[in-house]
């Protein structure tokens, strides 16, 4: 275990976490005093030797979890997916290895340890192959995702995938040929392949594991992606946490992508027609070279959002998106509504975009809880604000549509749309649902140049790079 902290110890070292040699030391004593046994004492006890910051802890648990369970759990997950696979229960399940093991002692077939691992369920077993395959393959030396293919390769190798594909081949033959029941035989043979398709999926997760200790952009992308489907409505509290993370650097990202794009249109677009005209004095030989130069009027955008209960998780999300639109168009005024319609534009110019969400959705700008009324706020927007609205004007709506059987004023999207220069819907809602109840979704789509489904990351991404391009 010693070898095995001193490892651990310098996997927090590249993450980033000040460990001296001091407190290497404090872990090991720690750990001889309380002993191995009770994992949680162990996790703790490394914990409080190790960890000084407190914005490390979420880094050490997440590299302990990795390093000391990260293959454990991989093994045991690949349980709960061969009864999915198998569409069996966990007693079910049992029966059926347990009915394999009494066969092959009554066929009295040999089977490598391997191969006796995977078809009973050994999971302590397969934990130990696959750790000495990644020794033998030196895994820990994975650095970058493109190597992931050559390493489980190597891993594969070293636990004898090839031999023990053609040992299971010649097991489900000799099945073939012990005279069994049609539907027991066919169930075997599909456990045998599941196995092996298994254990493939066990050695690409291994190596995947490794890869997340040795880099944290990897760790941090796996939750992204796993978060990037995940419905605004259903996210727990640390993933409302972990969201506001992506999409602020899903914002970064786009903001860095209009910053080049930028940068690259002030050298100007090669001009061929005023190039030759420059140069047929020296008989069309390009000695100059002309640039267009002409700078084009950036994009101004006026948002709407809706802030009502219905959508309130949506709506933080929604104004961040709104937040940094600040940074990519030349001028955007910010609004948010539920039944009266309030600006924002000033307090997101500001203040720092946590404080502004917060006060936006505290009630001091408008009565956030109110009953949504889309008719009187677009109403309201067309009193106000039309006039501000031009043909260098996309305007962007946030919001469910859920009137409350209130009139929903349509007319005023018409309006909108024949002065601007497109008016753009995001809907929260599943596409289905539009039109149903109350929702007047199917009376303002007509008058929208884009309607769009936005109710996770995924939607908003897709929905960002089109206002980029």
């Amino acid at each position: 275990m010693d070898a095995k902290i001193v490892e651990f110890t310098s996997l927090l070292r590249q993450n980033g976490l000040r460990v001296s040699l001091a407190e290497h030391m404090d872990g090991f004593r720690a750990t001889r005093l309380l002993g191995l046994v009770d994992r949680t004492a162990f996790k703790d006890a490394l914990r409080s030797t190790m960890v000084k910051r407190s914005v490390d802890v979420a880094a050490f648990d997440e590299l302990f979890d990795l390093y000391f369970s990260g293959l454990g759990a991989s093994v045991k997950a690949s349980t709960t997916s061969l009864m999915a696979a198998l569409q069996l229960d966990e007693a079910a399940l049992q029966h059926l290895l347990d009915a394999l093991a009494e066969l092959l002692e009554q066929l009295d077939i040999q089977l490598s340890d391997l191969a006796h691992a995977l078809l009973r369920n050994d999971t302590g077993q397969l934990e130990k192959q696959l750790r000495e395959a990644a020794a033998t393959a030196q895994v820990e030396g994975i650095q970058r995702t493109f190597q992931e293919g050559r390493y489980s390769h190597a891993m594969a190798q070293a636990m004898g995938l090839g031999p023990l594909a053609a040992e299971l081949d010649a097991l489900k033959a000799r099945l073939d040929d012990a005279g069994l029941d049609p539907a027991q035989l066919a169930q075997l043979q599909r456990l045998i392949e599941r196995r092996l398709q298994d254990l493939t999926d066990m050695i690409k997760r291994a190596v995947r594991l490794e890869l997340e200790k040795r880099d944290p952009s990897v760790r941090e992308n796996q939750r992204l992606h796993n978060l990037a489907d995940k419905n605004f409505y259903y996210l727990s509290e640390e993933e409302i946490r972990r969201m506001k993370e992506a999409v602020a650097k899903l914002a970064q990202r786009l903001k860095n992508v209009v910053a080049i794009r930028r940068r690259q249109a002030k050298r100007g677009k090669f001009d061929v027609k005023d190039t030759l005209r420059k140069n047929l004095q020296y008989g069309g030989v390009p000695f100059k070279i002309r640039f267009d130069r002409r700078m084009k009027d950036k994009p101004q955008v006026m948002v709407l959002c809706d802030v009502s209960d219905s959508v309130r998780n949506v709506s933080r999300f929604m104004l961040q998106f709104v937040y940094s639109l600040q940074d990519l168009y030349s001028r955007v005024r910010s609004f948010i509504f539920v039944s009266e319609l309030g600006e924002i534009t000033q307090l997101f110019e500001e203040q720092e975009i946590g404080a502004a969400i917060e006060h936006a959705l505290t009630g001091n700008i408008i009565n956030v809880f109110a009953h949504s009324d889309f008719g009187r706020a677009f109403r309201g927007f067309h009193r106000d604000y039309l006039s501000a609205v031009n043909n260098r004007t996309t305007v962007i709506i946030l919001g469910d549509a859920r009137n409350n059987y209130n009139l929903p004023h349509e007319w005023v999207l018409k309006d909108v749309q024949r002065r601007a220069k497109q008016l753009i819907w995001l809907n929260p809602e599943n596409r289905l649902t539009w039109g149903f109840g109350d929702s007047e979704m199917d009376r303002y789509l007509p008058h929208c140049d884009l309607v769009e489904e936005c109710r996770n990351l995924n939607q908003l991404y897709r929905v960002i790079d089109r206002l980029v391009r």
